[in-house]
């Protein structure tokens, strides 16, 4: 046996034992996985809600009838180049809930699997740089204890072989939640929200990574503050969106 079988034998040992004493949870029903050793309930799988075409050809977001843009892409412009979601966001809201505030960060590795196998080809087809992960402001993140972007950035990352900067864009201010406000008051809102930590690192096309994408503003806003920078494009990618129109 070659150290390297012995090597895989080993993590295979340790993951079997964590999972013993620290069972993984569904990220759908939040119960213990079953059978033992997925990552997801089998019955549950089938109840995430896969993004299908046809896509608004700017943000993702799957439209009802056939066209190239959605009606909010329609009527605005957008700083960023374009991005893509994985999931329907009604079939997993209450999974992301529990994933930002719940402290479930055990969901990132299967959501990264499946953002890496179904928006890999999309991924690869445009040669990022680099992921950067949509940032918390540092009191969110203490509170919180983790950036679920972040975490989402590294899993995706990991399984795509694409660097993971997570210290070269930073929130410099902490905004109120956005999910309440309407989209001339997101815009306000994040109004020099974010600035750029790395000056030492030139990039010229960056994905970033959110775990919702909504109205845009947020990523404009990150956009503009990455292309002030010397960011020539900046695509997205998110875990869920909601459907256009």
């Amino acid at each position: 046996m070659n150290r390297k079988t012995k090597t895989q034998e080993k993590r295979g040992a340790r993951s079997a034992i964590l999972q013993l004493l620290f069972p993984l949870r569904c990220p759908v029903c939040d119960g213990i996985v079953a059978p033992a050793g997925e990552k997801i309930c089998l019955e549950c799988l089938g109840k995430l809600k896969l993004l299908t075409p046809p896509w608004c050809m700017k943000c993702g977001k799957q439209l009802r009838e056939e066209g190239e843009l959605c009606a909010d892409c329609a009527k605005k412009g957008h700083v960023y180049q374009r991005g893509r979601a994985l999931y329907v966001y009604e079939s997993v809201a209450a999974s992301i809930y529990r994933f930002k505030y719940g402290g479930r960060r055990e969901y990132a590795d299967f959501y990264g699997e499946q953002m890496a196998e179904y928006l890999g080809n999309f991924i690869r087809s445009l040669r990022p740089e680099a992921l950067i992960p949509v940032p918390l402001h540092r009191r969110r993140m203490a509170a919180r204890g983790y950036n679920q972007a972040q975490l989402l950035a590294q899993a995706v990352g990991s399984r795509l072989g694409v660097p993971v900067y997570t210290d070269f864009l930073v929130r410099v201010r902490n905004t109120a939640p956005l999910k309440y406000e309407n989209p001339k008051e997101r815009q306000n809102n994040l109004k020099k929200a974010f600035n750029i930590a790395r000056n030492d690192v030139k990039l010229k096309r960056v994905i970033m990574v959110d775990d919702i994408y909504t109205t845009g503003s947020t990523m404009d806003e990150a956009a503009r503050t990455l292309k002030e920078a010397g960011v020539e494009e900046v695509f997205f990618i998110a875990l869920a969106c909601g459907m256009g129109i």
